[in-house]
């Protein structure tokens, strides 16, 4: 019992390792990208092509000066980021890795619990920051993070009515002959827009409009606390994208294929980034209530009649 604790809390230490690195060269990605689409240079100082860039901007967060502003409601401030950070780390749990250390039969419930948790981080965030600015950005935030997160959970359970089980392992053992994405191509196409919604990234990142709320609701955060939430926010994009790919695209990262799909998804993100514009708040909800909720519960009809249909015909 002692040693089958003690390999579960290496190999889970290993994936916390794992993420951090990730999400470091995942920055790197990005900027580089971002500035050869932009015709500039991006990074390229610090060793080889800037390679080392992440860790001296990590250093320099970390060590810059943090100030104790006034009125806050301090323990909240610091817990927020903390708390964002343990969501992150507690959901990556769920994917079968090659040991399938943490199979779970209701790995997809586990995934609904936690992912609706990190909306507490934004909301803890922008109310103890004791500013206008950020309590407005976390109140828009919320907004949009609940009304997305209810279509996406309902897209997902769409994807498990196929499949008739919470394991999220059973979605490789369905795509061994065809994956989801050309069964279900509209679907995988909803599902990709509410995760860019759900992660507040162009064309949907109006928690940061900068004209209106600066920064939105991570405004008064600084040095080592604003780099949890950068490390949350990059977190969240290779965790998002790594759940899209065994939902649509089956899960095995077993070869070089699979990593360069995966990596294509990565950098799909970032090229929307770099060529849409951002779009107006009341557009953002009028897409999820009148557009995409209304298919939903078309296409649950659609598959519950189905299936209803099938079970008859083969019974």
């Amino acid at each position: 019992m002692l040693m089958y604790l003690f390999s579960s809390l290496l190999i889970y230490l290993i994936l916390i390792i794992s993420v951090m690195i990730s999400i470091a060269f995942l920055t790197l990605l990005e900027r580089k990208l971002l500035s050869y689409i932009h015709f500039r240079k991006g990074p390229n100082k610090i060793f080889f092509k800037g390679m080392f860039q992440p860790f001296s901007d990590v250093l320099k967060l970390f060590l810059k000066e943090s100030l104790k502003l006034k009125n806050l409601n301090y323990l909240i401030y610091l817990s927020s980021p903390i708390f964002g950070l343990l969501v992150l780390l507690l959901s990556w749990v769920i994917f079968p890795y090659v040991m399938n250390e943490y199979s779970m039969n209701l790995s997809m419930i586990y995934l609904f619990v936690i992912v609706s948790m990190s909306v507490y981080m934004i909301m803890m965030a922008g109310w103890s920051s004791n500013s206008l600015y950020s309590l407005l950005g976390s109140i828009r935030s919320i907004a949009q993070t609940i009304s997305y997160e209810v279509i996406l959970m309902l897209l997902i359970i769409l994807e498990l009515f196929l499949l008739e089980s919470f394991n999220i392992n059973k979605f490789m053992i369905f795509q061994k002959k065809c994956w989801f994405i050309f069964l279900n191509l509209l679907v995988g196409i909803l599902v990709y827009i509410s995760i860019l919604a759900e992660l507040n990234r162009t064309p949907f990142d109006l928690t940061e409009g900068e004209s209106e709320l600066v920064s939105g609701f991570n405004v008064e955060y600084m040095s080592g606390k604003f780099a949890f939430i950068f490390m949350i926010e990059y977190g969240m994009i290779m965790f998002f994208m790594m759940l899209y790919k065994i939902m649509f695209l089956n899960g095995k990262m077993s070869n070089f294929l699979d990593l360069l799909i995966y990596m294509m998804f990565l950098m799909m993100l970032i090229f929307i980034r770099a060529s849409m514009p951002r779009i107006r708040y009341d557009k953002l909800m009028y897409l999820i209530w009148k557009s995409f909720l209304p298919y939903c519960l078309n296409y649950y009809l659609m598959i519950y009649f189905l299936k209803f249909y099938m079970e008859i015909v083969l019974n």
